[in-house]
């Protein structure tokens, strides 16, 4: 057998770098976070080939002396802790690792100056030995370049992705970094070209507005919340404004960009019935916790933390959202797409001319004019008009005569009725532009918000016995987690019993999950114990069911209504939250301004 032996010191290096340096983004992550950690108050980072060829960041703060450079380069070297309490960090590096090991696998420069001394000091470390140590030339900061990374480590080089496909995970970090301070101004460059510029000082709103889409100032709604010691700041957006994929979802604790399963499980929870389960909310939501109440030391990268009360977490970050929401009230993201405008514009098919006009013409002016024949035309003119009227007497839509609308009716947000299209779409008219309603998408909200005020969700948790119980094998840990929920579970109508050490007996279900697979529903609720401490799932399974049935006991598109229901549903919708989208996240009403509509006519 080998005996042990102490391993040297580059290998350790090379071995951190595996952890810490993954790719060119983390090594950029790694020295923004340090400029931020420095005070900075401006941040400039310069790509070459997305962080392949070279990473410089530059910045404005306190910048180190000769001696802390060289001390810079040691691992676990740090200013960040003054004390051994690290469960009070406040910081977002501490770990002391990033700078020796990216200068273990690339060439790495270091240019530093503090503010109180008259020249700065430059020490270069070309793949963990030191190629030049002197003074240098640079205003008070600090500048550090990384060149070559994995120049002399071919093995991890070939697993790096493209220039672009590094430039875009580079794009992002600074992007999160930067959404995260407002306080901070941020620069970014790659290959000589500006690709991101945000000022010092922002408002939070505006700031992750420009990082993330504009369209979010329109189309969101700013969280502020407080719990407890726990406050939860940001901008979430409206359910109608969504995408096919979670790459737009930012959370933060403390400050700190984090990729937590608690966290985005919360965020799926809070749009659960207001979103399909395969579109996801756009949002940036900052968490402020006090330090001893979570664990940002379980990831090298520190990209992962633990929550001391994860229960009480989730249920802050989901209060909170659907509480905003809510207060939006019928307000839906709506911005009209130029494609849909566009078909406005388009010109219209004619009718095919009634023949007798065409036939009319062409005999006129062949046959040999022998006299002028003014009764023959006006047939043909007459035949005309009795084929416009017949075509014209073929409606697409239908409304009732309405009386004429006064003025305080047209101050309603969704106007008065004027007519349906389609037995689909209301058409109301307001004071600022023209209104059209999803008649169907507006009832299906309309039911499911009454359902949950008439407490429908206790009677849908009644239990359904099963005749005969059935046993579900699982593990003994699973089996443990569980027993200790029997109480919650029972409470939604999902009656468990422990049979042995490694399975459950399920007496009862809740009644409108009575067809579902029960063992994959108690797998299922297990899992998700394990993940997040909590029985989450069965309740948005329930209120998954509760949104279907919503959705069968609503006004079915091609329904005529009447001039009074029609607005009897608008009135509705303005006294409903959340009512401008339905359980699904598709817009319930769109509004065509009167600019708009002027545009279109060419009147602007």
């Amino acid at each position: 057998m080998p005996t042990i032996r102490r391993l040297p010191e580059h290998l350790v290096n090379r071995i951190a770098a595996g952890e810490v340096v993954e790719r060119p983004a983390s090594a950029l992550k790694e020295l923004v976070e340090n400029a931020i950690d420095a005070g900075s108050t401006q941040i400039t980072v310069r790509l070459a080939s997305g962080g392949l060829d070279m990473i410089e960041v530059t910045d404005d703060g306190c910048g180190m002396r000769p001696d802390e450079i060289a001390l810079a380069l040691e691992r676990h070297a740090t200013s960040k802790l003054p004390d051994e309490a690290i469960e009070l960090v406040a910081t977002l590096g501490f770990r002391g690792e990033a700078l020796p090991s990216i200068g273990s696998v690339a060439r790495l420069t270091i240019e530093s100056r503090p503010h109180d001394a008259a020249e700065g000091w430059k020490r270069v470390v070309d793949h963990g030995i030191v190629a030049a140590d002197g003074p240098a030339a640079l205003p008070p900061g600090t500048r550090i370049r990384v060149e070559d990374l994995f120049g002399k480590v071919p093995a991890r080089r070939k697993f790096l992705r493209s220039p672009r496909s590094e430039y875009a995970a580079c794009q992002d970090v600074v992007r999160r970094l930067a959404m995260a301070r407002p306080d901070v101004g941020f620069t970014m460059e790659h290959d000589g070209r500006r690709a991101l510029s945000v000022q010092p000082r922002e408002e939070l709103a505006a700031r992750v507005g420009r990082l993330i889409a504009r369209e979010l100032a329109e189309d969101g709604v700013v969280i502020e919340a407080e719990r407890g010691t726990a406050r939860l700041t940001g901008v979430a957006g409206l359910p109608t404004y969504n995408r096919g994929v979670a790459d737009h979802q930012y959370l933060f604790v403390n400050g700190r960009p984090v990729r937590d399963k608690l966290l985005v499980g919360a965020v799926r929870g809070a749009y659960s019935d207001m979103l399909a389960r395969d579109r996801h909310a756009v949002l940036a939501l900052f968490l402020d916790i006090p330090p001893e109440e979570v664990d940002v030391n379980v990831h090298p990268a520190k990209t992962e933390v633990r929550f001391r009360d994860p229960a009480f977490v989730r249920g802050f970050l989901v209060g909170a959202l659907r509480h905003a929401l809510e207060a939006a009230g019928q307000k839906s993201a709506q911005p009209p797409q130029a494609s849909a405008m566009g078909m406005w514009q388009v010109e219209p098919l004619a009718p095919p001319p009634a023949p007798s006009i065409g036939s009319l013409f062409a005999r006129e002016y062949s046959a040999p004019r022998t006299g002028y024949q003014p009764s023959r035309l006006s047939e043909e003119s007459a035949a005309w008009r009795s084929y416009e009227a017949e075509v014209m007497a073929q409606p697409a839509a239908r409304a009732e005569a309405a009386q004429e609308a006064s003025e305080e009716a047209l101050r309603y947000p969704l106007g008065v009725a004027r007519g349906q299209v389609a037995g689909t779409y209301i058409v109301a008219e307001a004071e600022d532009g023209l209104v059209i309603v999803d008649q169907h998408a507006a009832h299906e909200r309309l039911v499911l918000e009454k359902l949950k005020a008439a407490g429908a969700e206790a009677a849908m948790n009644r239990s359904q016995a099963l005749l005969l119980p059935e046993v579900v094998e699982l593990e003994e840990v699973a089996c443990d987690a569980l027993e200790d929920k029997l109480g919650d579970l029972a409470r939604h109508g999902l009656v468990l019993e422990r049979f042995g050490p490694a399975a459950m007996l399920v007496r009862a279900v809740p009644s409108v999950l009575s067809k579902s697979d029960v063992s994959a529903l108690v797998r299922d609720v297990a899992d998700d114990l394990a993940r997040n401490g909590d029985a989450l799932l069965l309740g948005e399974k329930l209120d998954l069911v509760l949104a279907t049935m919503a959705c069968h006991g609503s006004v079915r598109a091609g329904r005529m209504l009447s001039v009074a229901e029609m607005n009897a549903l608008l009135r509705e919708m303005e006294r409903t939250p959340r009512s401008g989208q339905c359980n699904h996240g598709r817009p319930t009403w769109v509004k065509l301004a009167h600019g708009d509509i002027e545009k279109l006519f060419g009147r602007k």
